[in-house]
């Protein structure tokens, strides 16, 4: 009698995807612009542009930005285009918005860019545990992929899953 543990998870066509494992490197910042107008409400063409020439924009270098402002100051849209300028050499991605918004933006260019033929007819797991903060949206946008390919989806674990998508015969 044979008592080898057999791992029939990692012996199974299962294909999991873990979106943590596609978390690109890089510093996230949440970047107010509201230290730089008129008593934190007034944007002040001249001084504004002054700011943003001498403020020292190398140490964005490899990070994500997320433009916003936290008073309820209106920002004419050329303001965010104009710090962009600024940031576009050194930052991998520059959004407004706050950090989620960020993390949705940046995964949607890696799912757009992801080979799912590697995914067709085969079973199909969506890892659900991350120690990143992976936005749900990256989950729904994943999904969205992988329902034209995949014979089934599910989220969760191997040992635990939530079936989603099972396709029609």
């Amino acid at each position: 009698m044979d008592n080898e543990i057999v791992n029939r998870v990692a012996n199974s066509k299962l294909l999991t995807i873990d979106l943590e494992e596609f978390y690109p490197d890089g510093e996230r910042i949440l970047f107010d612009i509201s230290d730089w107008l008129y008593e934190g409400i007034i944007l002040k063409e001249n001084d504004f542009r002054e700011s943003l020439q001498h403020h020292d924009w190398t140490q964005y270098k490899n990070a994500y930005l997320a433009l916003t402002c936290k008073t309820d100051a209106i920002i004419p849209s050329w303001a965010y285009l104009l710090i962009t300028t600024y940031l576009s050499p050194y930052a991998k991605k520059v959004v407004v918005g706050n950090l989620e918004l960020l993390e949705t933006s940046i995964f949607q260019g890696i799912i757009n860019n992801f080979d799912f033929t590697v995914y067709k007819d085969k079973p199909v797991i969506i890892k659900g545990c991350s120690s990143k903060p992976i936005p749900e949206t990256a989950s729904v946008m994943l999904v969205e992929k992988l329902v034209p390919v995949a014979k089934t989806i599910m989220f969760g674990e191997a040992c635990s899953t939530v079936p989603l998508f099972k396709k029609a015969r």
